[in-house]
């Protein structure tokens, strides 16, 4: 995975740290689904955005090397509340509720925002958001609300690309340096505050580039 402002590799070292920091059992510790229900701050939280289908909970079985740990499914807007997941780590992960998903009634939708605004604007414990975008469709408008949100919270963030094996592998330069990445770069670096920084992955999750993305969340949480 590359990046703008971090190494684009890591040591054996680190890349073994980062291994073992995932290594273990991991465990689903509770879900919220309104901001009064959040748990009381403890461990680093690395959380999980996107809109609904973007492949979340995918990425997360994937670092944890769970099949279901987070549960996944083929229907858009599964996740309506922020979930949980940890063990005997240094680290939480947290998937957050999927946006963009036409069939949510305004209502649940306006709650749903809501719960995810008041999470990135003043949970203590969030030490970077990971924010998934679909490669095939590229910036949409919920993520550009997304993305400033995180800009004015000055909350540390980064892009992950998903479903990059639907693209030709002849197209997929071109996607990574694209002209939403150009976009989401601006945006992001409107805000210069203490938690901010300005880091881009432009990469897919893969077997290949997973080892790199848990070095990473292993350094943010240290």
């Amino acid at each position: 995975m590359s990046s703008s402002a971090e190494p684009s590799d890591f040591s054996a070292a680190e890349i073994d740290l980062g291994r073992r920091l995932f290594a273990g059992e991991w465990n689903f510790l509770g879900a919220a689904g309104t901001s009064d229900a959040l748990p009381a701050p403890g461990a680093l939280e690395i959380a999980f955005a996107g809109r609904s289908n973007v492949g979340k909970s995918s990425l997360i079985n994937a670092l944890t090397g769970r099949r279901a740990l987070a549960r996944t499914s083929n229907t858009p807007g599964r996740t309506q509340q922020l979930l949980f997941f940890g063990g005997s780590h240094r680290v939480t992960l947290v998937d957050m509720p999927g946006y963009g998903y036409a069939a949510a009634g305004k209502a649940k939708a306006a709650a749903w925002s809501r719960l995810v605004r008041n999470y990135l604007q003043t949970r203590v414990t969030l030490a970077r958001v990971y924010l998934l975008i679909d490669s095939r469709q590229g910036l949409k408008a919920g993520d550009e609300d997304i993305l400033d949100v995180l800009s004015q919270a000055a909350v540390s963030h980064q892009i992950v690309l998903t479903k990059c094996d639907q693209i030709g592998a002849a197209e997929l330069p071109q996607r990574r340096d694209c002209s939403t990445c150009r976009r989401t770069r601006r945006q992001c670096r409107v805000s210069s505050g203490p938690r901010q920084t300005n880091n881009f992955l432009t990469d897919c999750p893969s077997s290949a580039s997973l080892p790199r993305l848990k070095s990473r969340i292993r350094q943010r949480s240290s």
